[in-house]
């Protein structure tokens, strides 16, 4: 939270920027150091199986759907108004529809490569006696294939074991600080704007009250932790997509959107973009999130 906060204090683009620079291609290259280390284990080979070979029988299935969208709205950041507050920094120069497709398909790319790692290290795991199935035969997810599937998967590797762990928890430190200085700036940003109040002291405010949930969720893992994920990924972050996906579509004006495109981009209007985006982010999307809402609450 420390180090969140010192790089959430310099601002957008003299820290927030320059740390995501460093940080995100460190990221991947531990993720590829790791998936070449763990393909060459025992049950690697299932595990690339499991990964890559589709499964077209359920390319229509609700349930996958619903795990689908969910997924979406974990990896584009918790509370999902963290893509706004960084969408208002953006020059007026940029070209919206450009920039949009550059980070989902990043976002994609990032979280494929971290498949390549993930499943096959859990038939590793299983290969060396680790269970990975839940009783109904599904994959353990979550918080229990983080802090008790892949440490059971590195004690049974011997001594470089404890090599590959610290680098897979570090690749996870990373990844934190990536999201959690994003997460810091929303809050963060309402206080400087809103409220008046100087950056350093927005900061120190809300990362002490942050540390102060933090620590109660730490005190009271097995209790809280699986609650506050499901809380966030299940219930939260569709209801604010559905409510941004109304605003988009029905409140905010289609002339004053037209405007802001283009400035980026004169030739906005008569791109497939806007001959898509529009009625997709009135129908289409508010539909699928309350869809995936209901089933995922009854």
């Amino acid at each position: 939270m420390a180090l969140t906060a010192f790089i959430v204090v310099g601002g957008v683009k003299s820290s927030i920027e320059k740390w995501s620079v460093r940080l995100m291609p460190t990221l991947v290259l531990l993720i590829i150091a790791l998936i070449i280390y763990v393909s060459m284990q025992p049950g690697a080979s299932e595990g690339w199986s499991a990964y890559l070979v589709p499964d077209f029988t359920r390319v229509l299935d609700p349930e996958l759907l619903v795990n689908a969208m969910g997924q979406a709205f974990f990896s584009m950041s918790l509370g999902v108004g963290t893509m706004l507050v960084y969408g208002s920094y953006l020059s007026k120069s940029e070209n919206l529809p450009t920039i949009g497709a550059s980070v989902a398909l990043v976002d994609i790319g990032v979280a494929v490569i971290a498949g390549m790692l993930i499943i096959p290290a859990m038939y590793v795991a299983l290969n060396n006696g680790v269970e990975i199935f839940t009783p109904e035969g599904a994959l353990i997810q979550g918080d229990s294939l983080i802090f008790k599937v892949l440490p059971a998967l590195f004690d049974t590797i011997g001594s470089v074991g404890v090599f590959v762990a610290f680098t897979f928890f570090a690749l996870m430190a990373i990844a934190a600080v990536t999201s959690s200085i994003s997460m810091l700036e929303v809050p963060v940003a309402f206080m400087v704007e809103s409220k008046g109040l100087k950056r350093d002291k927005a900061v120190l405010l809300m990362a002490t009250i942050i540390f102060g949930l933090s620590c109660a969720i730490i005190t009271n893992f097995d209790l809280l932790f699986g609650f506050v994920i499901a809380l966030t990924t299940e219930y939260s972050q569709p209801l604010l997509g559905l409510v941004l996906c109304i605003f988009a579509g029905w409140v905010w004006r289609r002339d004053s959107i037209l405007t802001e495109l283009k400035q980026g981009n004169e030739g906005a209007e008569h791109g497939i973009f806007w001959k898509i985006w529009p009625w997709y982010v009135k129908f289409v999307c508010p539909v699928i999130i309350a869809l995936m809402f209901y089933r995922s609450v009854f």
